[in-house]
């Protein structure tokens, strides 16, 4: 198979996307989601620490009133410095991921260099936007992104709507069904230059008070071996804390809410 040519005034440049468009087959769009049961992921955050961001999501993703999976992935590195997680309808969210770690990759390969954390979090914007259509008929992605951004030697962390963004956040932020729940939680405990510690027992109590509001959300589960995914980005990259870890933080929590009668 040849590469496709394109005239100057069309070339589509470092943009996978674009070239996609371009070439590829247009997506078929449902017309209605009246009788086809919708995935959705739901509760993710992301929260500013010491050393840079740490991100987190429950495993849970539901249909209707129903668990459709108890252990599913919404936390991803978008490249080896950001990372991106989600809530809504899981398949195009998944997709979108997948789509936006090729964006990235081609772009670097293209241009021979990275793409800024300002630029990764436009282009996941543009993606979003894209996918408006869908979102009207009831698929909507709501992602997350965050990253380490190396130039100003800090991390940062960016939100979205249905139509799009991004917006960028100061400390911390939540979306997805429990995220109102999750918000509270960490508005309470969040301090300035948390220690990676600290932050992990953050995130851990609020996708803890996000499941104990939120039916869509899932909490530890004990019995199957399943705990929310956790990850950091900090100047080293990106990193998932061990489960081993996440699961020893909520013991702790849960064991500290059992001897308080299950108060806080």
């Amino acid at each position: 198979m040849s590469l496709p040519l394109f005239p100057a005034t069309e070339d589509p440049g470092p943009s996978f996307t674009e070239l996609l468009r371009r070439v590829g087959p247009a997506p078929a769009v449902p017309t209605s989601t009246a009788t086809m049961p919708v995935t959705h992921g739901t509760t993710v955050l992301a929260l500013r620490y010491a050393d840079g961001i740490l991100m987190a999501g429950d495993r849970r993703a539901t249909a209707g009133h129903e668990i459709a999976h108890r252990a599913v992935e919404k936390l991803f590195p978008a490249d080896s410095h950001s990372g991106v997680c989600f809530a809504g309808a899981a398949s195009p969210a998944i997709e979108m991921v997948r789509l936006f770690q090729t964006q990235l990759e081609h772009y670097e390969k293209v241009e021979g260099l990275a793409l800024s954390l300002e630029g990764k979090a436009n282009q996941l914007g543009q993606m979003i936007r894209q996918n408006l259509p869908m979102a009207m008929q009831g698929f909507v992605v709501v992602p997350l992104f965050a990253g380490f951004d190396l130039r100003r030697q800090t991390g940062r962390i960016f939100t979205y709507d249905p139509s799009g963004g991004p917006y960028e956040e100061r400390d911390f932020q939540t979306t997805g069904s429990g995220g109102r729940d999750a918000r509270t939680a960490i508005k309470m405990a969040f301090k300035d230059d948390m220690d990676r510690a600290k932050a992990i027992e953050v995130a851990v109590q609020a996708l803890y008070e996000a499941a104990d509001e939120d039916t869509a959300t899932g909490g530890p589960d004990v019995v199957r071996g399943i705990y929310p995914t956790v990850a950091t980005i900090t100047a080293a990259g990106f990193e998932r804390v061990p489960e081993a870890e996440v699961a020893e933080s909520f013991s702790t929590l849960i064991g500290r809410r059992t001897a308080s009668g299950g108060r806080a």
